[in-house]
């Protein structure tokens, strides 16, 4: 017995919920469900009636937001009903139209079908509170670490086991990055002995070594470049025996008759057709199936045209007309087009998995820069941990030049810490007991004792490390201007191959219904999208070149393609729009037994043998100027506060002000207001004393790169706003900034603020280029629409930006910014050829001459037409080398 019955289902938002509702009650055994998100209801075709409360636990499987009734009564909700808007204005919760559409009239959303919710509503609750599991990301813990999901989140947070496409928009599935911290303990002398946890050898004794686990390789890269490989192989000669013939004296001819070269040609593309590119007849599949459609729908429909076009010339060649016979009435065959348009298509494709294979390098690069252990102090003995064993509230022992192993404050001990990878600043930090320190950075030259207070997850750096992970995925793919086209070109293509062939089937032309098929055929083939496919790939290729050789080094083409729809630029300070190494900017002299030369010779000295930065910039300035060092002796590091030492008969101190003050150092007002001066106008100072007198004094400032004033002046000329985004101090970035031009400036930002700023700025609807060098511009770089980093900068800043600098210089980001105008304007070129062909050879392919002139377009001109198509796009596109940037 077969029954039939319709249901109501609540909680759908979205298409990617009606797929997966039908999906979840087609589940059911003896179940067949048809599922329409306008009305919200399920038809069942059951082979026996089945109770309502089975089909509600199916559905909870989902969520429990998902509900079904057999009470087709309530069309809506009727708080929904209700919901009428004072002022007139609704608008659609999902946003399908932008947060701007307004409708002034209740209803649903003509995109998703939803109904509209009153503006005042929607602005109380947020603006995408409603999306529920429809827009959610997938989340980044260690359940879905390794899974799938589909960057245009078309079924909100579901996540794959595998990898595969989309079943609803056809695209490659991108893989959750793992975020946690994985140690492997093994022995330097015996490989084959590995545990989680530090030990002992237990066959030599040794202290087992910490390693770090990455992840392998991307397998499905590895597999598409084998896959490309076979490809290439049957391809080449597949051409070569296909159009060798082209060369004078018909080569190929003169060798292999043409039944042998036929079969060898056939052989040769089945593989590409039937292994190495069966994945894009099935995403063609899909697109149609869904109504998505895209370039591969155009490359499925035309490759197989060829493809079924040369299989029935081959074994049925008396069914074509004479027109498309040669002398010997035998009909040309395409494998030729078939095998190339697809390797082509592959190698594209190749190039987009090893961009996502290193999509989470700056993740892989941010976990290493964790310690892999940490030495506990527990019972007055120290104790190896592994880091995922620390627990707040430990003690340990932190030697110098090793990394901080947690978050945490300092107990005992004085040192200095690189903490350059969060701040950006090159200058390292000095700390003291109840001092903060931060996992990750880097321990000075002195031992300390720290209390642990934050671990896991809660460190700063494994907060950056997410910050970075959830902005990798929170920007989908730029819908490709190929695919919008293609959304109007595919169905009118295959709306004139079936009007071609009703009317050559009712004409009274010899052969008519042969004719009818071959010259539909020949339509799908001179609407094959080689040159399409070629307008935007060749232009990026050429275009992605062109920046490689001025020092720009472009990730992926999408960073070129939305770089020149910017509208605001971010830079950081340090590093960026300054040196990033600090420079002696002023000597002072505070005793009339010394000169300035003098002060900087005695600094200079006794600083030579510590390795902080402001002592290297004082070090660089006597040997700029070509002075002696002086002899030290008794010399002495006072952590986080300075140096001493004994020079002839001289006692010398080097140090802070605050120093100064604890060995009772006297500085008069007027040096004092010096010091207050040099500071606000962004120096460090060191202040120079001898045998308990005050000598002088000694300032270093990062300065200006020459060519950051010029390249922020081009982009202003340009419209685009500029901003600048440091962690340094509200003094120093503020003259930075008025130095170089720059009107906007925000201070003492931590990577967290940058973050926040530049969401804010792309809600307001900007777009944003993000310039940046160190760790803590990472997920800023990440979350902007373009992220450039300097090449000079840290490895993680390089990974997370989708565009290099190799030069470091800001200048390269002008020029990144109009090869960016220059590509699109080529892409567009491009289409414009491949259009023009196709609409003139789309009509003469249909059989428009023939009534008049007798012409009949033969598949293998219309395959010539798709060769010169792609020629003039190819030739196109190679123009933009001669351009210039400067």
């Amino acid at each position: 017995m077969h029954s039939t019955k319709t249901y109501k289902v609540s909680g759908m938002t979205c298409n990617g919920c009606r797929t997966n509702v039908e999906k979840k009650l087609n589940e059911i055994p003896g179940v067949q469900a048809s599922v329409k998100l306008e009305t919200g209801e399920a038809e069942l075709h059951t082979q026996e009636e089945l109770p309502l409360t089975t089909l509600q636990e199916k559905l909870t499987e989902l969520g429990d937001h998902y509900h079904i009734t057999d009470d087709l009564a309530a069309a809506a909700p009727k708080a929904i009903e209700q919901e009428i808007s004072p002022s007139g204005q609704y608008v659609c919760p999902m946003f399908c139209e932008g947060e701007d559409k307004i409708y002034h009239e209740p209803g649903r959303c003509p995109v998703c079908h939803m109904y509209l919710q009153p503006v005042e509503k929607v602005q109380k609750k947020g603006a995408h509170e409603h999306h529920h599991h429809a827009n959610a990301k997938p989340v980044a813990n260690a359940q879905n670490a390794g899974k799938y999901y589909c960057p245009m989140m078309c079924e909100g947070d579901k996540v794959y086991d595998k990898f595969g496409s989309c079943p609803v928009c056809g695209m490659n599935l991108e893989k959750i990055p793992d975020t946690s911290i994985k140690v492997e303990y093994t022995c330097p002398m015996h490989p084959e002995i590995k545990q989680d946890h530090p030990g002992n050898c237990p066959i030599c004794g040794m202290d087992l070594v910490p390693n770090q686990v990455t992840e392998e390789d991307d397998e499905h890269y590895k597999s598409l470049l084998r896959k490309f490989w076979i490809s290439v192989a049957c391809t080449v000669p597949v051409f070569i025996l296909s159009m060798g013939d082209m060369l004078p004296g018909q080569p190929v001819s003169q060798v292999i008759p043409y039944q042998v070269n036929a079969w060898i040609q056939l052989l040769l593309t089945l593989p590409v057709v039937f292994y190495t590119c069966w994945m894009f007849f099935e995403r063609a599949w899909t697109s149609f199936k869904t109504w998505n459609l895209n370039m591969f729908s155009l490359i499925g429909l035309g490759a197989a045209a060829a493809f079924v076009f040369s299989l029935l010339a081959f074994f049925f060649p008396q069914l074509f007309p004479a027109e498309l016979k040669g002398h010997h009435g035998e009909v040309h065959l395409y494998f030729e087009s078939v095998t190339v348009i697809l390797t082509l298509v592959l190698l594209g494709q190749v190039m987009e998995a090893k961009a996502h294979s290193k999509t989470n390098s700056a993740i892989k690069e941010l976990i290493k820069l964790s310690p892999a252990e940490a030495i506990l102090v527990e019972g007055g003995k120290d104790k190896k941990i592994a880091i995922h064993d620390v627990q707040i509230g430990n003690i340990l022992r932190v030697r110098a030049g090793d990394k901080i192993p947690v978050d945490g404050i300092v107990q005992e001990g004085h040192t200095s810490v690189d903490e350059s990878m969060i701040t950006g600043e090159p200058i390292p930090a000095e700390k003291a007991p109840d001092d903060r320190v931060i996992g990750g950075t880097i321990n000075g030259n002195h031992e300390i004792l720290m209390k642990a207070d934050k671990v896991g997850s809660e460190t700063l750096l494994a907060q950056i490390i997410q910050l970075v992970n959830d902005a990798s995925r929170s920007q989908p793919p730029i819908q490709k201007l190929t695919d919008k086209i293609s959304k109007i070109f595919v169905p009118t293509v295959i709306v004139v191959a079936i009007i071609t062939f009703i009317l050559w089937s009712v004409t009274s032309a010899p052969n008519h219904l042969a004719m009818a098929f071959s010259s539909m055929l020949a339509v799908l083939i001179v609407a094959c999208p080689c040159a399409l496919g070629l307008a935007t790939p060749m232009s990026v290729m050429v275009g992605i070149g062109k920046g490689a050789k001025n020092g720009i080094l472009i990730k992926n083409s999408e960073a070129l393609e939305k770089l020149e729809k910017a509208d605001v630029l971010i830079v950081d300070k340090t590093g960026t729009i300054t040196s990033g190494k600090p420079s002696v900017s002023e000597v002072v002299s505070g005793n009339p037994k010394f000169q300035e030369n003098d002060i900087l010779q005695i600094a200079a000295s006794v600083n030579k043998n510590s390795t902080h930065p402001l002592a290297q910039a004082m070090i660089d300035k006597l040997k700029a100027e070509d002075q002696a060092f002086l002899d030290v002796t008794q010399f002495e590091n006072i952590a986080g506060k300075g140096v001493r030492g004994k020079i002839f008969h001289m006692h010398v101190l080097l140090g802070t002000p605050r120093l100064m003050q604890e060995q009772k150092i006297a500085i008069d007002p007027a040096a004092e207001q010096q010091i207050e001066d040099l500071q606000k106008k962004g120096n460090s100072v060191s202040v120079l004393a001898i045998d308990g007198q005050y000598a002088g004094l000694v300032a270093a400032f990062d300065a200006l790169k020459e060519s950051s004033i010029e390249a922020i002046k081009k982009f202003k000329e340009e419209g685009i706003e500029v901003h600048m985004f440091t962690g340094d101090n509200k003094n120093t970035a503020e003259i930075v900034a008025k130095e170089a031009g720059i009107d906007h400036v925000q201070a003492s930002l931590l990577p967290e603020d940058k973050l926040k700023g530049i969401k804010k700025m792309q809600e307001s609807g900007k777009k944003v280029i993000m310039v940046g060098d160190g760790i803590n511009d990472a997920p800023a770089l990440t979350q902007a629409d373009i992220g450039i980093a300097m090449g000079t900068g840290t490895d993680v800043a390089i990974q997370s930006a989708e565009i290099t600098l190799v030069k470091g210089d800001l200048k390269g980001v002008h020029k990144a910014y109009k090869l960016s105008k220059m590509m699109l304007r080529n892409i567009k070129q491009n289409l414009a050829f491949a259009f023009l062909y196709n609409v003139i050879g789309i009509p003469v392919a249909a059989g428009l001459l023939y009534p008049m002139f007798g012409i009949l377009m033969s598949p293998m001109i219309a395959a010539a037409a798709m060769s010169l198509s792609s020629v003039s796009v190819i030739v196109n596109s190679l123009r933009l080398n001669q351009s210039k940037l400067d």
